[in-house]
């Protein structure tokens, strides 16, 4: 029988050990990131820059809504939420029967839902009642407000959409009308408003090019704003909110590094390149 060497068999063994230390450094730490479409300029323009930095990190995002983001995040397809608006109640009670938490709430941005018209409309503002009645289907005619005689043509989101959530929560307070046509992505709603004479929609400001934006006010003897850096910052633009992540646990390792970084001053000025708000 031949003899083990034990020299050589040392020498295997260390070799594959350092292979295995060598591989596991070498690794690419994989984070998956879904939700909100009116994320998904910014988080990957973050995820870009970010890997550029950090070579050995791969950041993938996805969008499909605010709603399909939580449920990823409640059903584990994915590491980090984006949602355009708070986590609901029975979403949380979700996430902690399936994981005993309650789940870790980042807002890392603001954003002031904007109101997009035709460049031809000839309505210049509206206050929070107007946008009310008029997505509710009570004001149908743009006369009413100002505007042409001329009948007023509804373009929103679909239900799964944080913006959708919160516009109807904030603004709109009652059912959305029947004619409202509901359209999968905030680019999708400012490209039907485009082509449309009579039409007029809402979205993230980042979204708001080639359009006319109607500034808002909050009632018939306030000043009207546009979102911008400063109304928002000073809570004068009344259609303000949040931009969430949302993970299950409180973050460690590169994903903590990753979304610390999103929060810093170098991550936070892509926010404003890409045209939402700083959170801090």
């Amino acid at each position: 029988m031949e003899k083990i060497n034990l020299k050589k068999l040392a020498t295997i063994l260390s070799v594959l050990v350092a292979m295995i230390i060598t591989f596991s450094f070498m690794a690419p730490t994989r984070i998956t990131v879904k939700g909100s479409d009116t994320m998904v300029i910014l988080s990957q323009k973050w995820a870009e820059v970010y890997m550029k930095q950090n070579p050995n990190t791969n950041i993938q995002v996805t969008g499909g809504g605010s709603g399909t983001g939580v449920s990823a995040l409640i059903n584990g397809s994915t590491d980090i939420c984006n949602s355009s608006r708070k986590m609901s109640q029975s979403e949380i009670n979700k996430l902690k029967e399936r994981y005993n938490t309650l789940g870790v709430e980042i807002p890392c941005a603001k954003d002031g839902i904007t109101i997009y018209a035709s460049t031809s409309n000839k309505v210049s503002e509206l206050t929070i009642k107007q946008l009310s009645l008029i997505f509710s289907g009570k004001i149908k005619n743009w006369i009413d407000v100002g505007g042409a005689d001329a009948e007023i043509k509804l373009y929103g989101r679909e239900n799964s959409s944080g913006t959708y959530v919160f516009f109807k929560e904030a603004v709109v307070k009652a059912d959305y009308a029947p004619s409202c046509q509901t359209l999968p992505g905030t680019a999708a709603v400012v490209n039907a408003v485009k082509k449309d004479a009579l039409g007029i929609g809402y979205g993230g400001a980042a979204y708001a090019a080639g359009i006319k934006i109607i500034k808002v006010k909050k009632d018939d003897k306030s000043t009207a704003y546009e979102a911008t850096a400063e109304t928002i910052k000073s809570g004068q633009y009344p259609i303000t909110r949040y931009l969430y992540m949302y993970v299950r646990n409180r973050p460690t390792g590169e994903m903590k590094k990753f979304i610390d970084w999103t929060l810093s001053a170098d991550g936070q000025k892509y926010v404003t390149e890409i045209g939402y708000f700083p959170v801090r």
